[in-house]
């Protein structure tokens, strides 16, 4: 068979291909009667309403001299550890804005970083395709700087995204370019499971994010540049449970929702969605209509405690707060006094709901106290 009937069939195939996934895409939308927000409206519900107190800039964290890459609370509130362009990570007491640690790293291009459940340890990943450990009680060299505790090896491209599973120390999640997402059990440094890569149920393009569950630690969602989320459950690698379809563009964030059931998406298409994991139902778009073409993309989200809350983060700058029942933006918080200059990278609510710390490109932190409609988040 020559090259140029392999290219006639590969487009015959290409176009097979598109055409179903839009019949898909079109029987998908006929199975959907209504969405949340029609539900909300027909049920009188009214949008969340913000004071110009209710969400308020109350501290700066100022000390990194590179971009804001990624940020993490610990589990009692009090502590945020952030990863920037600089090469350093550095934990912050969020009360009191004082640098408890300043980390230089072995490999300066760093993306990610979580804290442990205990808050005694923080985990980071990045281009060196490792995800280091470093435990926060160990003695500092003599130039000051803690010693990696372990390096999680084995990933072929870069560390896109960590988080460590729900009341453990001893086990932790990465995803990574290599189109695959690991568990590992950090005490033997070994992988326990691989997800994708060979499996055909696994992700196409780069891993960019994962979530998992807090009511069911032994799942977890992962979003990708193949413009799709995955469902997978850790006892069954060798495929995903559910794949979710809708994106157009890199699905950049995932959440879980606070339930458990259902998640959040962040896409470079400008949208963030609401699945259901159970259906593999699309819920909900949220989308803010912009005069010009250029859509920024959405680089992080998080949910309030009740759910009732979304805060999405913008390449523009923009950093929305959706009413996630009516799919309106409620606040922005780049419109507020003392917000980011720059690309919104990375945001995460405290443990109890009473502060969203934000990073930027702008090299700053931020930290947004809750006032009156604390009891909403």
């Amino acid at each position: 068979m020559s090259v140029s009937d392999l290219k006639e069939r590969h487009m015959a195939a290409t176009e097979t291909v598109n055409s179903l996934r839009e019949r898909l895409k079109q029987k998908r939308l006929l199975l959907l009667d209504t969405d949340v927000a029609t539900y909300a409206k027909s049920q009188g519900k009214t949008p969340v309403c913000f004071g110009p107190t209710d969400l308020v800039c109350c501290r700066t964290l100022q000390g990194h001299s590179g971009k804001v890459y990624s940020l993490d609370w610990t589990p009692e509130k009090n502590r945020i550890v952030s990863a920037s362009q600089d090469g350093r990570l550095i934990v912050w007491n969020a009360l009191t804005s004082q640098k408890t640690h300043a980390i230089k790293l072995p490999c300066a291009w760093v993306m990610t970083c979580a804290f442990s459940p205990t808050g005694q340890s923080v985990a980071c990943g990045g281009l060196d395709s490792v995800c280091s450990i470093f435990n926060l009680n160990s003695p500092t060299d003599k130039d000051g700087t803690i010693p990696v505790s372990r390096m999680l090896s084995g990933h072929k491209g870069y560390v896109s995204c960590c988080q460590y599973v729900p009341d453990e120390d001893t086990h932790l999640i990465t995803s990574s370019g290599d189109q695959t997402c690991v568990l590992w059990d950090i005490t033997t440094g070994l992988r326990t499971s691989v997800f994708g890569g060979e499996f055909q149920s696994g992700h196409t393009a780069d891993v960019l994010s994962v979530s998992i569950s807090g009511s069911n630690s032994r799942m977890f969602v992962s979003g990708s540049c193949d413009a799709t989320a995955r469902l997978w459950d850790t006892r069954v690698a060798s495929r995903a449970v559910r794949t979710f379809h809708g994106h157009e563009g890199d699905v950049n964030a995932v959440k879980f929702f606070p339930d458990g059931n259902r998640f959040g998406t962040g896409s470079d298409d400008g949208t963030c969605k609401l699945f259901d994991i159970r259906t593999g139902h699309q819920l909900q778009v949220y989308y803010q209509q912009h005069g010009d073409n250029d859509v920024p993309h959405v680089t992080s989200i998080a949910f309030s405690i009740s759910g009732r809350l979304l805060f999405a983060g913008y390449s523009n700058g923009d950093c929305y707060v959706w009413d996630t029942l009516l799919a309106k933006v409620v606040l922005d918080l780049g419109s507020l006094q003392n917000s980011h200059e720059g690309r919104i990278s990375c945001l995460g609510l405290s443990a109890d709901g009473s502060a969203l710390c934000t990073g930027s490109w702008d090299t700053n932190l931020k930290i947004w106290a809750f006032g009156g409609h604390r009891r909403v988040v």
